[in-house]
């Protein structure tokens, strides 16, 4: 059976839970498993930016961090799902401050480029066998399984100008397909909106729908996403449909904030578009041969690090600032 997971990042019975709750109740209807996670329940500790998780992925030995929490829960969770729902409240324009952190754990732990990169590394130190197989996890095949996702932020007033693409950031790691990506401003009074309910159930059916034909193309054979398309409104991102762009000054360049791809800026009677090379398509964020690219720069850099910290000369300058000036922190 299809399963879908909600996580709402609201308040225990607030306009986050109830909208998030009538999506489950549409997918539900429509023949799904679902399963609701109120993210606040959760012991989710941010990401220090050690990056253990990279060395480890990096050198095929296993996928892992070094927090103990909820968050690993919370992740497979999600990755034995067939669809997601986050509906999130809107903090200061954007994703709320626990997305964020969810949104970081995923991130470059959970990236199925760096996944797929390791699980390469992996097989080949366990086919090389003695030593090399010493230690060697290869990772779970579910971090990379294909996956529907909806978003929907929820504003208490009309400032929500970057909440879509803050919460499309998160669907990139994974490469999951988003569906359905919603804000609704003044939404205070949520539960008692007829028209946002509906909208929501819409929104449920879609998630589901996708999520059904997402299992019947990998059953079958078929690329995860052939025929599941985006069901909300089309953003100016040809690409992936997201709306804010960072202008390159002094250049016609703008870059989407999320796939980032770059192209060429142009305004006519029908608004704003932005329009990008056939040649550099292969180069997005949000798919496969973009996030090898992405992964591969990585396993670059991580090589270049390691050996960095081998020098005397590294290990004297990191020891000169430690030594220059020391934190303060709060009397206890």
């Amino acid at each position: 059976m299809t399963k879908i997971v909600g996580v709402s990042f609201g308040t225990k019975n607030g306009n986050n839970d109830t909208i998030c709750k009538a999506v489950l109740l549409a997918a539900k209807e429509a023949g799904c498993e679902v399963e609701f996670i109120r993210a606040m329940d959760l012991d989710i500790k941010h990401c220090t930016g050690c990056i253990t998780c990279v060395k480890m992925l990096m050198s095929g030995t296993k996928n892992m961090c070094i927090h103990k929490d909820d968050f690993d829960w919370l992740a497979f969770e999600m990755f034995n799902a067939d669809g997601v729902v986050m509906v999130d409240p809107i903090f200061e324009t954007g994703a709320s401050g626990l997305f964020h952190t969810i949104m970081d754990r995923f991130g470059p732990r959970m990236d199925t480029g760096n996944n797929f990169i390791s699980t390469q590394i992996a097989k080949g130190r366990l086919a090389e066998g003695g030593p090399a197989a010493q230690g060697v996890v290869v990772p779970d095949p579910a971090i990379m399984s294909p996956k529907a996702v909806s978003y929907i932020g929820i504003g208490g007033s009309d400032w929500g100008t970057h909440v879509q693409s803050e919460h499309q950031l998160q669907a990139m790691t994974p490469s999951w397909k988003v569906i359905d990506n919603e804000w609704v401003p003044w939404s205070k009074t949520a539960l008692m909106d007829d028209a946002l309910i509906d909208r929501a159930t819409k929104i449920g059916q879609n998630l589901a729908a996708a999520a059904k034909q997402i299992q019947e193309n990998c059953a079958s054979g078929k690329q995860p996403y052939e025929g599941v398309e985006y069901q909300g409104e089309k953003g100016i991102c040809p690409h992936c449909n997201c709306n804010d762009f960072y202008m390159v000054p002094g250049e016609n360049r703008a870059i989407c904030c999320v796939c980032g791809l770059e192209g060429e800026l142009s305004v006519d009677e029908n608004g704003v578009h932005v329009t990008y090379k056939d040649e550099d398509l292969h180069k997005a964020h949000d798919i496969i041969s973009g996030k090898q690219i992405h992964g591969k720069d990585i396993q670059e850099n991580e090589g270049k690090l390691a050996e960095m910290k081998k020098t005397q000369a590294y290990k004297d300058r990191v020891n000169f600032y430690k030594e220059a000036i020391s934190a303060t922190t709060p009397e206890r």
